[in-house]
């Protein structure tokens, strides 16, 4: 269902149900998902994650079989709003429907998407930092066919990504949205032949991951903390995060470079 194979310090963490339901995500392989995610962010020998759905479909969405067992007031209170809601003073963001949307992690993850990554799939890819899409891959808010609201941060994360009205149209509309509209509208990152999205990401992850990881944080978490600040408050928090990181690497890589390394804009011998 899930399943990490780990290259070093690049983590690929594999959603295998298509056979079932094109990797529609149900409680339990959300469970497994969220546990995956988080065991990444805690180990210390894994920098950067890749998510990738096996068989040719990056995630169809929630399953709408075990949707349509919600139809009771009871049900729907207990599974949906008390298990995934947001209980005051919870110390840990509990899961969404689709698993990790609600974790805020400290290390990048890139979403290689082939296939359709629809609805909550959607919703899962655009959670991630970054996004790398076969060419025959599409995005869309398919659920809006049954009537089914966006629960896991599409509605919050998609307006970020490509605007306020384009946001609106996708979402109001539950269009397709092929992988080519989706690099020029800002929703994808790269795009690759078809079957290629997996390599493409995982080649991506490496090079990020070969840079000395402190900094990479530090950067990735200020871009994230300062969205929506004023411009002071985003400066400092800028500032705090990244004087902490040179202490922890800067100084050692500025000397790297006073001794000869890097030297004209080369990023190979560092």
């Amino acid at each position: 269902m899930i399943r990490t194979e780990k290259a070093d310090d690049v983590w690929t963490i594999v959603h295998s149900r298509f056979d079932e339901a094109r990797n529609a995500m149900d409680p339990a392989s959300a469970d497994a998902l969220v546990e995956a995610m988080l065991e990444f962010d805690a180990d210390p020998t894994a920098s950067v994650a890749v998510l990738w759905g096996e068989g040719g479909a990056f995630c169809a969405g929630w399953d709408l079989k075990f949707a349509s067992t919600l139809q009771d007031r009871d049900s729907f209170q207990q599974q949906i709003v008390e298990d995934l809601g947001f209980p005051s003073g919870a110390n840990r963001a509990p899961r969404g429907p689709l698993g990790p949307t609600r974790l805020e992690l400290s290390k990048p993850v890139i979403a290689a998407v082939e296939g359709p990554a629809v609805a909550g799939g959607m919703e899962l890819a655009i959670w991630c930092d970054m996004r790398v899409m076969a060419d025959d891959a599409y995005f869309g808010v398919y659920c809006r066919r049954w009537g089914i609201p966006l629960l896991d941060g599409g509605s919050v994360r998609l307006p970020r990504l490509v605007g306020q009205g384009r946001a609106m149209e996708i979402i109001l509309t539950g269009r397709q949205v092929p992988a080519d509209e989706a690099y020029r509208i800002g929703l994808c990152e790269k795009v690759t032949a078809s079957g290629g999205a997996r390599a493409e990401a995982e080649a991506l992850a490496r090079e990020i991951a070969r840079f000395p990881q402190a900094a990479v944080r530090a950067d990735r978490r200020s871009a994230i903390e300062s969205y929506g600040l004023p411009i002071r408050d985003a400066m400092r928090r800028e500032w705090s995060n990244g004087v902490e990181a040179h202490y922890k690497e800067g100084a050692a890589g500025a000397g790297r470079f006073a001794s000869g390394r890097g030297r004209h804009g080369d990023f190979a011998a560092i």
